[in-house]
């Protein structure tokens, strides 16, 4: 990602969290917000990808590194897929790329909260190696409808 795709991630963000069913924010932060965090995250070289399709953002991947010393090893992930182009490996592309540079950044775990229906994606996470932790009962609620989410973890190699 660069910053020439803010915007594009920004609005990307936006359709796939107002779906309110992928993401526990029902829309995108401001841009300023947005421009902000990315600069932050990109100055950091954290992992933070996007997929195209032309100059088009079509998906976006990160994994944001804990900020507490005892939990630098760790990153959380986030990710998400416009309608359109899910199902196309769009999402395992970015997951295999997020990883990698997660891997070589020194992460050792990564983290990620899924809603318990959202198979596609559950899938996708388990096929790459995450395993389920827990399930938290009404971990989200959208709409007055609670909603459990699995917390799922992938390990890298122990560096010691």
């Amino acid at each position: 990602m660069t910053v020439a795709h803010i915007a594009g991630y920004r609005e990307c963000v936006d359709i796939v969290a107002r779906e309110r069913r992928y993401l526990a924010q029902v829309e995108a932060l401001p841009l300023e917000a947005i421009e902000a965090f990315l600069h932050q995250h990109l100055a950091a070289d954290a992992p933070v990808f996007v997929a195209l399709d032309g100059a088009r953002v079509v998906g976006w991947a990160d994994i944001l590194p804990g900020w507490p010393e005892a939990k630098r090893h760790c990153g959380t992930l986030g990710m998400g897929v416009l309608p359109g182009y899910r199902g196309a490996h769009v999402g395992q592309r970015l997951l295999e790329a997020v990883v990698a540079k997660a891997w070589r950044n020194g992460m050792a775990r990564i983290e990620l909260e899924v809603r318990s229906d959202n198979l596609a994606a559950i899938c996708l996470y388990e096929a790459f190696g995450f395993r389920t932790d827990c399930v938290k009962a009404r971990a989200l609620r959208q709409d007055g409808v609670f909603h459990d989410a699995l917390a799922m973890s992938l390990l890298g190699e122990d560096p010691a």
